[in-house]
């Protein structure tokens, strides 16, 4: 089945290019209320996984032994710019388990915020792991092992006692098996999982509603949706979709971004979860459609969303600063969603 053109490209009226992919949206029953395209679709969530690789951390009492705070409990849920507030958190929170930033395992990288970028270069300062996007994941990766007592030189191999206890989490938020799951290394080498798109919709379904599990899991998905929605600039940073987004919809909504064109959204009063994958990996696709999701939602007035309207249309420019063309969502394909709401 081939999935619909969710969003589209305009140069001077003409449609240049477009982007097909899939949306599922799940009820508190895990029943599909709305969907676009194949919700059985395997794809791999990627950095959209972290809200559950952090949970082993915050149940099993991490939070309370190492005195972590909820700005460093969401950038251990983040894909962080590696902006300065970025980096004093991770670095906080290795400070308070004692771990060197040499241990952090996710590689090099340039900040994905320019200035903090260009700041490198202009200083001849080479990019470190504290820099990489998912440093705040890591560091409380590191922290999981140190709570459990076990190795941190190691801490990424997909056998290492962490993982496998992150994998049972995973398995569990999403309701998919382990077997049915392949293994593969994300962008920071972490252990990630194949999961339908209609699973990964299950699963922020059950953050937002987990009342079939344990008390401790309830109270651990309370704890992150809290963090993130107390300090969302830890999640993404400056001009980011997931920052911009829930600074103004979170805690009603939550939301986390995850490479080659993944988006899950919580509708947390509705106990609504949802998955949208861009079929061709592109990043900006996923927060069009999100963005249209959230406003044909009506959960929020159209003055309230205008700070970020502009990720459901924009005007595309050229290097001169000229209007070349448009970029919107097929919003024709969304005119039912609101009657979800009512």
């Amino acid at each position: 089945m081939e999935n619909p053109i969710l969003v589209e490209v305009y140069r001077s009226g003409i449609i240049e290019s477009f982007h097909r992919g899939a949306v599922c949206v799940v009820n508190e029953n895990g029943e599909i209320v709305f969907e676009l395209g194949d919700s059985n679709q395997i794809c791999f969530p990627r950095s959209a996984m972290k809200f559950v690789q952090v949970l082993p951390l915050i149940e099993l009492g991490g939070i309370k032994k190492f005195g972590f705070n909820r700005e460093e409990i969401a950038i251990m849920c983040g894909s962080h710019n590696a902006e300065p507030l970025h980096l004093a958190a991770v670095r906080s929170i290795l400070t308070k388990i004692g771990v060197d930033e040499s241990t952090l395992g996710c590689g090099a990288q340039y900040p994905t915020d320019k200035k903090t970028a260009n700041e490198l270069v202009q200083t001849k300062t080479k990019p470190s792991a504290i820099h990489n996007n998912c440093s705040g994941k890591h560091a409380g990766m590191l922290a999981l092992c140190l709570l459990m007592g076990e190795s941190t030189s190691d801490y990424l191999n997909p056998n290492h006692p962490i993982q496998k206890l992150i994998l049972r989490y995973v398995s569990e938020m999403y309701e998919y098996p382990i077997e049915k799951m392949t293994c593969a290394l994300d962008g920071c080498t972490a252990p990630i999982y194949s999961i339908p798109v209609y699973n990964q919709a299950i699963c922020f379904k059950n953050l937002v509603d987990p009342k079939s599990f344990s008390a401790k899991r309830q109270e651990a998905c309370a704890t992150l949706i809290q963090s993130i929605s107390e300090f969302p600039f830890m999640v993404a940073g400056s001009k980011r979709y997931c920052t911009d987004m829930m600074e103004i919809c979170a805690p009603q909504i939550i939301g986390k971004t995850g490479a080659e064109g993944v988006f899950c959204l919580s509708f947390t009063k509705q106990k609504l979860g949802v998955c949208i994958k861009i079929d061709d990996g592109k990043m900006l696709p996923q927060y069009n459609v999100a963005q249209a999701l959230i406003e044909a939602s009506g959960l929020f007035s159209k003055e309230e969303l205008e700070p970020i309207h502009r990720y459901a249309e924009d005007e595309l420019k050229n290097f001169n600063n000229l209007v070349t063309g448009t970029i919107n969502v097929n919003s024709k394909l969304f005119e039912n969603f609101r009657e979800i709401f009512h």
